[in-house]
């Protein structure tokens, strides 16, 4: 098809743009309006840094800068195609969504590196709040909140940041600061800045971040209170699909608007970006009426489509680590120089042969909420090789989907009929039938694997106002599909799954923040410093000191409190 005919048919409708900023890349899109087609799109890589073990951060700037990038480039690609870049009426934002900044509104500069959704290093902060409820109950804020006490969520990042940062905290005592998740910074950033920036967010980016009530809509004082958050800080609540300046959607909720999910009791999954990235495995159904989980899963808002729309809720599944096992085996053991390799090099063996990988580098979310656990690989004999890792790590993506399935279907009372999935990871299409064998059901994938920023697009499109894009279930756009249909028998999917759930067993209650104790009063420290209920210690080389000052070191030689010396043969 020659460039002028190709840029007459997709002058029929208006473009709609959308960018995409999630944790490890970002990218803008625009679509055509009325065909939901992708015509161009530029993506940039973003850098995560680990200060410390367990903690992840992003640089603010950087995250800003992909942005402008992938606009220009993508505006290039249009002028290539002779698209009129001024065709496209508005722009949508999907984003990684718990991910933590704080800024100074009247530099504009960020006053410390984003903190990224996965990080644990408020794993102490958690433990000391759940341990003060009643009950000990990490449930507590949950009839407000819809989510446990966790890591996962910003509220416990941002007080981490007031109490850490001196910058943050001096910026919130002279009231310069601003709170935002990615969403926020990047709008603030795109209308202005400390020109006139909006500082806003949507319903679904606030529902995750501990502050906001998923009754009322806003930002709740006691929850506020509770956190000791100055609510002076934090973002003007606004429904998903409205003009302002930027329209921002979390990026779970947009997926679920760019697969048409606009009924009662349709569920997704999303396995987010490229093979290679870190990414959350996503599982949601969505309701009219507010729904609690009692089997692990959050409730969070999906959408709320305009301003005096009603809002949606959602049952949603969240895992730590998918496809940035993938990453794992590649930058971190080397046994595949490419995570496009993964699928060939676990079809070769076609089976793990009783290997279990359990990739909780950050714990374990739904169902557990568990952050103590860390990621095991059990079930190793003499024959097991690469190829039977590489598959135990595809085929733990499944079984992670499936208990969160399994706790959705106990929530929801209606075993779920099949499951459309999403996003990068998508294209491997050994994951897609691992997926299919390992919950007994048919998986169904679209042939246009962007539907989370066709969501973002469509949102921002059908805004008062912009008016370019119908929601309405007449008028959406059917996209083609591929299915994948079980093809093992179901008692050995169950056979596998009792293995796995077996491991994730060996898996729990492997880290912790706080000293342990034995019942004889013996202590430990995480350098391996021991003291027992007598006073006698020993370090991490054997030196042991007892209460009445005698030490021995690792080779034996012994002084007592006299001054007597003694070596390890005996002479004095």
């Amino acid at each position: 098809m020659s460039t002028a005919s190709y840029s007459e048919r997709i002058a029929m409708g208006p473009l709609v743009a959308a960018i995409d900023q999630g944790t490890s890349s970002t990218r803008f899109l625009v679509f055509n309006s009325k065909t939901a087609e992708l015509l161009s799109h530029h993506q940039v890589g973003i850098k995560q840094s680990f200060p410390k073990e367990g903690w992840v951060e992003e640089d603010p700037k950087e995250i800003l800068q992909s942005v402008y990038e992938c606009m220009e480039r993508t505006c290039e690609k249009l002028g290539q195609l002779n698209i009129d870049i001024s065709n496209i009426k508005a722009v949508g934002v999907t984003n990684q969504r718990e991910t933590t900044l704080v800024w100074d509104k009247e530099t504009g500069e960020p006053l410390y590196n984003a903190i990224v959704w996965l990080d644990l290093r408020t794993q102490s902060t958690v433990e000391r709040l759940i341990n003060s409820t009643p009950g000990k109950n990490k449930n507590h804020l949950k009839h407000k909140t819809g989510l446990p006490i966790s890591t996962y969520f910003s509220a416990v990042k941002l007080r981490w940041l007031m109490d850490n940062v001196e910058e943050v905290a001096e910026a919130v005592l002279t009231h310069r600061a601003m709170f935002g998740t990615v969403d926020s910074w990047l709008i603030w950033c795109l209308t202005g800045g400390k020109n006139g920036g909006v500082h806003v967010t949507d319903v679904t980016n606030a529902s995750r971040t501990m502050l906001f009530n998923i009754h009322t809509l806003d930002w709740d004082p006691e929850l506020c209170k509770y956190f000791d958050v100055p609510m002076e800080i934090l973002p003007q609540v606004k429904s998903s699909s409205e003009i302002y300046g930027s329209v921002c959607l979390g990026d779970q909720s947009a997926a679920l608007v760019g697969q048409m999910c606009f009924q009662d009791g349709q569920a997704k999954n999303t396995d987010q970006g490229k093979m290679d990235l870190n990414n959350v495995v996503f599982f949601l159904f969505i309701f009219s009426k507010w729904l609690m989980s009692d089997h692990g899963l959050l409730t969070t808002l999906a959408f709320k489509l305009g301003k005096d729309a009603p809002a949606y809720y959602a049952l949603e599944g969240s895992v730590a680590i998918a496809g940035a096992v993938v990453r794992w085996l590649k930058d971190n053991l080397g046994i595949i120089q490419s995570s496009a390799e993964i699928e060939k090099l676990a079809g070769d063996v076609g089976s793990s042969y009783g290997c279990y990988f359990v990739p909780a580098f950050s714990g374990l979310y739904a169902p557990y909420w568990e952050p103590s656990a860390r990621g095991i690989i059990c079930g190793l004999t003499q024959f097991t090789n690469r190829s039977h890792l590489a598959f135990a790590a595809l085929e733990a993506v499944c079984f992670q989907t499936r208990e969160i399935l399994e706790a959705m279907n106990q929530d929801y009372g209606v075993p779920l009929s099949q499951l459309q999935v999403d996003g990068g990871m998508t294209s491997n299409r050994l994951l897609m039938q691992l997926q299919a064998d390992v919950l007994c059901i048919p998986v169904v994938k679209p042939s246009m694997s962007e539907t989370t920023a066709l969501g973002a697009a469509m949102a921002a499109g059908a805004a008062e106002g912009v008016g370019v894009w119908s929601l309405t279930p007449g008028n959406l756009t059917t996209i083609p599909t591929d299915k994948y249909q079980p093809l093992i028998n179901p008692e050995e999917s169950e056979f596998r799954y009792a293995r796995w759930k077996k491991a994730v067993q060996k898996a729990m209650n492997w880290e912790t923040t706080e000293p342990i104790t034995n019942g004889n009063g013996a202590i430990t420290n995480g350098n391996g410093a021991i003291t027992n209920g007598n006073g006698a210690i020993t370090n991490g080389n054997g030196a042991i000191t007892n209460g009445n000052g005698a030490i021995t070191n690792g080779n034996g030689a012994i002084t007592n409190g006299n001054g007597a010396i003694t070596n390890g043969n005996g002479e004095h």
